[in-house]
């Protein structure tokens, strides 16, 4: 399947996504994920999380405003998803920051099936074992082959493994793909790695080799990112410009612009 294709099969199935997700950013969630033509719910009481993720096509957990209660929340509407047969994503955002996002990241992946791990080089390395730390929710530099990290973590875990940054890096343990698209002025607007798991978890709703999934998400929200930034002076009017170019997506620029590239 093209990544045209995966998107073009969100636009006309509509998967509802189950977020439960960072208060910071969960308007921005919502309203990329409205963009791309997915359906965003956010259900976070434990009273009711299993129940969403029950009739939900995708359920995306992101730790970045973690309390315990939430975990909790997470790890009812996983096991819901779980038993659906639903890809579950995690964000494991500012995990290798403190022990609390450290253990409950390791708690979730223990506890449930995982499906998707997303985060940037440090928080990638943690949870692979590595002894990195992040600085609050930002990136600390890595001096090991990332692509090897995501591999193994991959095999690991049976999942498929995201790391983003300059060029994004996906993996499944058997094949990886480095996605090359984006803007700099995405890396200036608070809420843009929360909006790629969103994006990761439409597509993987509708396409289930979640590598290719991935891969295709990452590479159109990037080409978003690059045409917003054309006709942006900076990062709030990039913000702005982001979920229009989102909207306004078509074939001919997707396939002109998508820079995917599959490792060997």
């Amino acid at each position: 399947m093209k990544t045209y294709e995966i998107f073009e099969k969100v636009r006309k199935e509509k998967p509802l996504v189950h977020h439960i997700t960072n208060w910071v950013t969960i308007y921005d969630c919502a309203n990329m994920t409205r963009a791309f033509g997915a359906l965003p719910v956010m259900a976070h009481a434990k009273e009711e999380s299993g129940d969403m993720a029950s009739i939900a096509s995708a359920l995306v957990l992101n730790i970045g405003t973690l309390t315990p209660e939430l975990i909790e929340s997470m790890i009812i509407a996983a096991k819901s998803a779980n038993k659906k047969g639903i890809p579950v994503v995690l964000d494991a955002v500012g995990v290798g920051a403190t022990r609390l996002r450290n253990e409950s990241a390791a708690q979730l992946l223990d506890k449930v099936k995982i499906d998707i791990i997303k985060g940037n080089s440090s928080e990638i390395a943690k949870l692979a074992g590595m002894n990195v730390s992040t600085r609050g929710v930002e990136a600390t530099k890595v001096d090991t082959d990332l692509r090897e990290v995501a591999k193994k973590l991959a095999k690991e875990r049976k999942a498929t493994v995201v790391i983003t940054g300059k060029e994004d890096i996906v993996s499944d343990g058997k094949n990886t793909y480095l996605v090359k698209n984006g803007h700099e002025l995405m890396g200036k607007v608070v809420g843009t790695g929360c909006m790629a798991a969103s994006v990761i978890g439409s597509f993987a709703a509708v396409e289930k080799d979640y590598a290719k999934a991935a891969a295709a998400a990452l590479s159109i929200y990037g080409i978003a990112g690059e045409l917003a930034a054309e006709e942006s002076d900076g990062p709030g009017s990039f913000k702005e410009n982001l979920y229009d170019a989102v909207y306004n997506l078509q074939k001919d620029s997707i396939e002109e612009l998508s820079e995917i590239e599959e490792l060997k």
